[in-house]
């Protein structure tokens, strides 16, 4: 019953696109042993941790939402201060494993700001969308000065897209990402 509570179509399309990456990289990888069963040995973990995470009630994520965006704030600027040098990016930090906190803010960023909108709902002003922007600013600069440009416009996206839909206009949205 709990597998078939899935978006079908949501689900299909995962399903090829991952197929699709895997036959790339079995194509891609026939020289390099271990490296397509890497790969779908990350894919079953990835599914169980979303499958774990779908079990969460909306109301566990808004509370974890501010202590996760938290966490990650601080360990981007451990990685900033003391993070480790990897092919000239200062991206990973080791806290008992190695870990790249950017990771956590495609997460965080959508979590934190839709517990931010959630508490405002029904009484948003505009100083409310520039806090939300200073949230989002803050581990998007922290993530682009490591550095890591594609997840930091992966970050900023996500948060755009909450700001946008907590109501925020294109008609603000687009000047400000055209000022950027």
């Amino acid at each position: 019953q709990i597998f078939f509570a899935f978006d079908r179509p949501l689900g299909i399309i995962t399903l090829l696109l991952l197929a699709a990456g895997v036959i790339t990289l079995y194509s891609a990888a026939l020289d390099m042993p271990g490296k397509l069963q890497d790969q779908l040995r990350n894919i079953g973990f990835a599914f169980i941790v979303m499958w774990l995470v779908s079990r969460l009630s909306p109301q566990m994520l808004m509370r974890v939402a501010v202590p996760v965006y938290t966490i990650g704030l601080a360990l981007l600027v451990a990685v900033a201060m003391f993070g480790l040098v990897r092919k000239g990016a200062r991206r990973w930090i080791n806290i008992g494993v190695v870990a790249q906190p950017a990771e956590i803010m495609k997460i965080a960023m959508p979590l934190m700001l839709a517990w931010y909108f959630q508490k405002r709902e029904g009484m948003t002003k505009l100083r409310d969308f520039f806090f939300a922007i200073v949230l989002l600013a803050l581990p998007v600069i922290l993530i682009a000065r490591q550095p890591d440009l594609g997840t930091a416009l992966l970050v900023f996206a996500a948060g755009m897209y909450v700001i946008y839909f907590a109501g925020l206009s294109w008609r603000i949205i687009i000047p400000l990402l055209a000022l950027l």
